[in-house]
């Protein structure tokens, strides 16, 4: 027999025992992800797929994998359940889909911190922490399929982010462990701020296997949807709760009409043409809230105790953040999104600005969040209803040219979704330390498209 001459198919001679995927269907699938929610990624990352994916069970066969890529040259892209929505986890120059699900391990609890492996899914996370009184700080919508690494290497934050700001908050990740791709990895452990240095850049450099977060105290969460008759009432009690020290909170998203109409599932619950406030606070702040829903003449039309929704397994969580946007695609498959961040102090002059210049093309889909520097604001998800990519570039730099920053979610150049368009050179650095072969998701990131910056 002929011995191989194809790197992958020297890959799955040397490593038989690995759990490759080999049926070419898999594969593809595989190496997408939730790109298509913007129109320009789907038509840039159509039929972008990885030659190979492999799903190791184990930090050896992750080691043995490393290595034998590293020897031979092949490109690594890592996947954790490919809930992005830029692109992250699509291989442009093939090579190896690292699936990382299955090294999905929890490890251990204590003093208010939780280590897991990267490839656990958050909900499993939280069914293991919750015992020890802790849940997330922070997590996306779809926390219930997206795995811990995945959040990390792409993720922003989401709900909790009302209490403890963005997951890059200082505080938030206390340390992780990571694999560099050479021909013998080192594993090393990064701790404080270095533990952020592959934080956001889709795994482009490094391989991170192990994560340890800082963790908040569980609540018996109350959830509410309130309705208003008014865009200004509905604005300003958001701003109210969320300011409200005394009222302990994990959720809070105000939709502008016509958004909730866009949410069917819960139209018994949500007027038509109303706009709307999805809350949730602890069962003993209840009272308060509904002081506030007084206040700014607001009604709760949906009211679900914590034991009613575990009973349930239904959450409204699962209408906030980017769920919004994918339940209006479900109505609407002409819309797309934006990715906004208000200036703390302006950012209810804004969201009203932004409202009477892109009003109906554009609707409002506003998170109130803690930004880094622990300023209450909010961000936005904005429903576009698209129309051509001109047009959405121009939408992008109305928001620019009035103060609205713009992270970019219709590209999948790392630099080209931050607002400054650059690295730290931390991450730079970090490059060179985990990833001196620039395997690892190339062609994603600017700054080391031909090599890595001296």
């Amino acid at each position: 027999m002929n011995a191989p001459t194809h790197p992958i198919e020297q890959l799955h001679a040397e490593l038989p025992d690995l759990d490759w995927v080999t049926d070419e269907g898999r594969i593809a699938r595989l190496s997408q992800d939730f790109n298509w929610y913007s129109p320009v990624l789907k038509r840039q990352l159509e039929g972008k797929a990885a030659a190979a994916v492999a799903r190791p069970r184990n930090e050896e066969e992750i080691r043995q994998l490393v290595s034998l890529c590293a020897r031979l040259r092949v490109p690594i892209t890592v996947r954790g359940s490919g809930t992005g929505n830029y692109g992250q986890c699509v291989p442009l120059r093939g090579g190896v889909l690292l699936d990382m699900s299955g090294y999905n391990a929890f490890l251990w609890a204590r003093q208010g911190a939780a280590r897991a492996q990267a490839g656990i899914r958050l909900w499993d996370l939280e069914k293991a922490t919750r015992p020890h009184g802790l849940e997330l700080r922070c997590m996306p919508s779809t926390w219930r399929s997206a795995t811990l690494g995945g959040l990390y290497g792409g993720g922003f934050g989401g709900v909790g982010s009302i209490n403890y700001g963005p997951l890059g908050s200082r505080g938030n990740v206390l340390g992780l462990k990571a694999m560099t791709i050479e021909e013998t990895p080192q594993v090393i452990e990064l701790r404080g701020p270095d533990a952020l240095a592959m934080h956001h850049v889709w795994g482009t450099n490094g391989l991170v296997l192990e994560l340890e977060l800082a963790m908040a105290p569980v609540h018996d969460w109350t959830e509410a949807i309130v309705t208003f008759g008014s865009f200004d009432d509905a604005l300003d009690f958001s701003d109210a709760l969320s300011r409200a020290p005394g009222i302990v909170k994990r959720e809070l998203a105000f939709m502008a009409a016509p958004v909730p109409d866009y949410l069917r599932q819960l139209a018994d619950h949500l007027p038509p043409g109303c706009h709307a406030c999805m809350v949730l606070v602890a069962g003993s702040s209840e009272p308060a809230l509904l002081e506030l829903v007084a206040q700014f003449r607001g009604q709760v039309t949906y009211r679900k105790s914590a034991e009613e929704v575990a009973a349930g397994n239904r959450t409204l969580l699962e209408y906030t953040w980017n769920h919004t946007t994918l339940h209006a695609m479900r109505v609407d498959k002409g819309i797309t999104y934006l990715q906004s961040a208000f200036t703390p102090g302006q950012h209810l002059e804004q969201v009203r600005r932004m409202e009477k210049l892109l009003g109906g093309e554009v609707m409002m889909h506003a998170e109130f969040i803690r930004n880094m520097d622990g300023l209450m604001t909010c961000t936005a998800l904005q429903l576009v209803k698209f129309s051509t990519e001109e047009r959405l570039n121009e939408i992008i730099r109305i928001h620019r040219d009035n103060g609205v920053r713009i992270n970019d979610p219709h590209v999948f150049i790392v630099e080209d979704g931050r607002a400054n368009g650059e690295l730290p050179p931390a991450v730079i650095d970090t490059k060179r330390r985990f990833d001196p072969l620039n395997l690892l998701n190339p062609g994603k990131v600017r700054a080391w498209a031909e090599g890595i910056p001296a």
